[in-house]
């Protein structure tokens, strides 16, 4: 019986493991998009801007780029990388897809801090695919460039759960392989009766 326990906890714990997606442990706070290279971040005419959405009711500090798995309020953020596109007039837009329209918009101008947030409830305009635009202008010409969102698939809070059902399993083989008494009373939850005659 202990050793049917011990291989079918070792099993377990290894089908577990290997289901998790390590891009979703490693993630920046578990977000989908952060680890995606350079999809959190837009070149607009040779400049570049970071995007990251956060939902603070649902996920607090966690971070999410391309798919944000809770549908409601969600706090956009854009930041500019060095210091020229400061003086520049740029124009911020979010729409919803494929109707295009259009659910945020920060008119052309200067955004000397560097910093555009925005705060939008995703629960009013429903599940779906989404647009963040970012459009430099200058001298009448306009330079747009969007990056696409998914928003309320829910990835995002399963692989928390995983995550968090992973450590506990570990924690639990890790208990039970160390400290015998918790093995005794294991074994004899199950039937092994803790004593050496249930080998």
């Amino acid at each position: 019986m202990k050793k049917l326990m011990k291989s079918g906890l070792f099993v377990l714990f290894t089908l577990m493991a290997t289901a998790l997606p390590t891009r979703a442990i490693w993630a920046d706070g578990g977000g989908e998009g952060v680890v995606e290279g350079d999809s959190c971040r837009l070149q607009v005419a040779g400049h570049w801007v970071n995007f990251a959405a956060y939902t603070p009711k649902f996920t607090g500090f966690t971070r999410y780029c391309t798919s944000i798995p809770n549908l409601g309020q969600t706090d956009i953020v854009f930041d500019y990388e060095g210091r020229k596109l400061r003086n520049m007039t740029v124009e911020f837009e979010i729409t919803k897809e494929p109707e295009g329209t259009r659910i945020y918009y920060q008119e052309p101008k200067a955004h000397k801090s560097g910093s555009v947030n925005a705060q939008i409830d995703f629960s009013k305009y429903g599940a779906g695919h989404y647009l963040a635009h970012v459009t430099l202008v200058s001298e009448g010409k306009r330079t747009d460039q969007d990056i696409p969102i998914t928003v309320g698939g829910g990835a995002g809070g399963g692989n928390t759960m995983l995550i968090i059902a992973v450590v506990a399993l570990g924690a639990l083989v890790g208990l039970y392989f160390l400290s015998p008494a918790f093995k005794k009373k294991v074994n004899s939850m199950l039937g092994g009766g803790g004593g050496e005659a249930a080998r």
